[in-house]
């Protein structure tokens, strides 16, 4: 039996320039699934992304999928691209086992928390008050390239890091301490500063963007003390529940989120295209 792609509509063409197209999965001129491919809006035109992939109940555990997704990949470097993303819920065991068998590498996870109507108190002797305007203009130019460096860390191009950098900053805090839906905090304790929380929305949720303590302050309980603030601060703003993005490979950062009670809803995955 031979497994193919059959587009169902034109290759779509946005006004930014992504690209993106819908096709049958079809075994024998059968149609079994479907799968939507586009380039990624983040990465630009190199880079594509799996939008969906669905195989009817009947036609699963057959292999369909797994040739869907090679033959996807093949459209894509058609394309040009030379990387490809897949975003796979935690509730999709099957897709998450499909995307490592692929050789897809995961790069980091969507968390999530439920919460509460009370907030939490902060250990005896912390406080958080807002960022100045100073300590604003230092912490960003050195957040900007720390997120940068995250992203090359986990094969994404230098020039496309930092263009990423870049564009979600401006995007994000386009005023500075000042910008519509942002809370950024600096966390003090006994008077000494010991980290900063950047808070804000995303999807309706509390998001927290960062999460840092001071290098002399780590290893002392500091970063539960932040947490423990964007949730006060998201229950205040009347927020039902808190997310954030850990990169893989953080592992006390992870240790913390779980400890917390927090929970992977979003697997975020790559693979480079040769």
């Amino acid at each position: 039996m031979t497994t193919t792609l059959r587009p169902i509509e034109p290759l779509q063409r946005e006004t930014d320039g992504a690209l993106s197209r819908r096709y049958q999965v079809c075994v024998n001129s059968r149609p079994v699934g479907a799968i939507h491919l586009g380039t990624d809006p983040t990465f630009g035109d190199q880079v594509a992304k799996i939008l969906d992939l669905r195989i009817d109940e009947r036609d699963r555990r057959r292999g369909r999928g797994t040739v869907a997704a090679l033959a996807a990949e093949e459209v894509a470097r058609g394309w040009g691209c030379r990387r490809v993303e897949a975003s796979v819920p935690d509730d999709a065991p099957a897709a998450l086992r499909l995307a490592t068998a692929l050789c897809y590498v995961l790069r980091n996870r969507r968390m999530d928390k439920v919460l509460g109507a009370t907030p939490p108190e902060l250990p005896a002797g912390s406080r958080g008050r807002p960022m100045t305007e100073t300590e604003f203009e230092v912490w960003e130019a050195a957040g900007r390239q720390s997120y940068a460096e995250s992203w090359i860390a986990r094969g994404v191009p230098t020039a496309e890091a930092h263009a990423k950098a870049k564009r979600d900053h401006e995007l994000l805090l386009p005023r500075g301490v000042a910008s519509e839906g942002v809370t950024l905090t600096v966390l003090e304790h006994e008077g000494d500063r010991v980290g900063i929380l950047w808070l804000g929305s995303r999807e309706g949720l509390a998001f927290v963007y960062k999460v840092e303590t001071e290098p002399a302050h780590r290893g002392r309980g500091h970063g539960r003390a932040l947490m423990l603030l964007a949730e006060a601060q998201a229950i205040a703003a009347g927020r039902a529940a808190i997310s954030l993005n850990v990169f893989a490979g953080n592992s006390p950062a992870e240790r913390l989120y779980e400890s917390l009670g927090y929970e992977t809803v979003t697997h975020h995955m790559y693979k480079d295209l040769l």
